[in-house]
């Protein structure tokens, strides 16, 4: 069976070496972009392949639109082709931030209609801590084909968050407490939330070692946050559409399929200087 949502070390290191898998690294820090690709010439899994959350999970920035849009879709089938990847392969993505990034791949997949994708539970860290191997070489691929099925029901636009309150959406914003609350807002111009958000941070997805919770954990905890609204109406956003695909991942794994991104995020709400601001905890209205 494909693993879907994420995958264990131990189950990985059963498939490592299987060509009908490929591994993706997708290690990236957000103030030092050149510190992922480093850390993967040091030392990374066998046969991973490094992406790059900028040249390679990301579109063009434009002042319309948020710091990481989305890629284009025939480009990124174009390079996922050159990497191996085609309809029956399964992929792995792992970064060091307990998915934070590797949460984007698993969602671009699904985005185009892949989804035997999962994310390394635990990632780098646990990998590593478990005593698995590493190494240093480049791997080499067979070119594949890889057919897109772009899912745009998957997303929502700036125009449907304006409008939010009226399609019966409900923001989730996976950004830290203190973003959320306009208190600390080290990476975007202006602080603040979306008026009507509730603020979901992705951390809270994860145990204190950084493995994602129990599915049942996971689901109380959004259940708590979604009240009567179903998942196909929730809305993850965060600063710029990468850590939200963690909620994303989180959700699917609980049980609660159909929750949809908001690609701009924060960053390209705030791209309008009428659009409204909120500040503090409440989700107002």
């Amino acid at each position: 069976m494909p693993y879907r949502t994420i995958i264990s070390p131990t189950e990985l290191a059963r498939v490592l070496g299987n060509s009908n898998s490929v591994i993706f690294d997708c290690r990236f820090n957000l103030m030092d972009s050149s510190a992922g690709r480093y850390a993967y010439q040091q030392s990374h899994l066998p046969g991973a392949h490094y992406v790059h959350l900028e040249e390679d999970l990301s579109g063009p920035v434009t002042p319309a639109t948020g710091r990481h849009p989305l890629p284009d879709p025939a480009q990124l089938a174009g390079k996922l082709g050159r990497w191996g990847v085609d309809s029956a392969t399964q992929v792995i993505a792992y970064d060091d931030a307990s998915g934070a990034f590797a949460g984007r791949l698993w969602w671009l997949l699904r985005w185009l209609g892949h989804e035997a994708v999962a994310v390394l539970d635990g990632g780098w860290q646990r990998w590593r801590g478990e005593g698995h191997p590493l190494t240093t070489e480049l791997p080499e691929s067979a070119a594949a084909h890889f057919e897109t099925r772009v899912q745009p029901s998957m997303t929502v636009t700036t125009e449907d968050v304006e409008h939010a309150s009226l399609l019966g959406y409900l923001l989730l914003d996976g950004r830290t407490p203190e973003r959320f609350r306009g208190e600390l807002e080290p990476i975007d111009r202006v602080a603040g939330h979306i008026p009507g958000a509730k603020n979901h941070p992705f951390q809270q997805n994860l145990d204190e070692q950084g493995n994602f919770l129990s599915p049942r954990e996971l689901a109380l905890a959004f259940r708590a946050q979604m009240g009567e609204v179903p998942p196909e109406q929730i809305v993850c956003m965060c600063g710029s559409g990468v850590t939200a695909c963690h909620n994303l991942l989180a959700m699917e794994i609980a049980g609660l399929q159909g929750a949809r991104l908001y690609p701009g995020s924060w960053s390209e709400w705030i791209t309008d200087g009428t659009r409204p601001v909120a500040t503090g905890d409440e989700a107002h209205e």
